[in-house]
């Protein structure tokens, strides 16, 4: 898929085709800061891979005023625009590991042996706390709305994926995954199944 001027055109700067918008994104980081202010854990970092446009970026800046932030993408189109690092989450390599992660409707797009790679990289690049999101095949069949969502060949089913994030990260509910050696206690009910 061409990650281009006119993919982001139909998805992401066209009101009327627009698959988010900046409040949406807004109340998305609110969720994430709130996440992770209940389990109190400090942000000094982040890396947004996959980062798009960029619309979580001055939301969780305004909300962990000392931290720093990464955009990681691999379109040129969008690196050239907003200064984003140009990579993959799959190949991303750095000596540094970040308080958070955030990989968003990214892995869809990669086949399952690339997605595998990414997800272990996630593990490797976080010492803190992950936001994932993907679409699945069941969100597809069930929950997305089509005329505002590109067709993705070979989606896969939730379960896939957490299996796969489960060697690193343990769940806490709403797209939060923390990395599994944070010493911090999860209420059983506060987690999610």
């Amino acid at each position: 898929m061409a990650f281009d001027r006119d993919y982001y055109q139909r998805f992401y700067f066209n009101p009327r085709t627009a698959v988010t918008c900046k409040a949406e994104m807004g109340s998305r980081a609110r969720l994430i800061v709130g996440c992770l202010g209940y389990l109190g854990l400090p942000v000094g970092s982040i890396l947004d891979a996959g980062c798009g446009v960029g619309l979580l970026r001055a939301p969780l800046l305004r909300a962990f005023k000392d931290a720093d932030y990464t955009g990681l993408e691999v379109s040129e189109y969008l690196c050239t625009r907003y200064g984003w690092r140009r990579g993959s989450v799959e190949k991303f390599r750095t000596r540094r590991r970040f308080d958070l992660v955030i990989c968003y409707d990214v892995l869809q797009y990669l086949p399952d042996i690339s997605a595998r790679r990414a997800i272990a990289n996630l593990g490797r690049l976080c010492r803190g706390a992950l936001y994932f999101g993907a679409l699945t095949r069941e969100d597809w069949r069930d929950n997305c709305d089509r005329s505002r969502t590109d067709r993705v060949s070979g989606l896969r089913a939730g379960s896939w994926y957490r299996r796969e994030l489960s060697r690193a990260f343990r769940p806490i509910g709403c797209g939060v995954w923390l990395k599994k050696e944070r010493p911090l206690t999860i209420w059983n009910l506060d987690a999610a199944a």
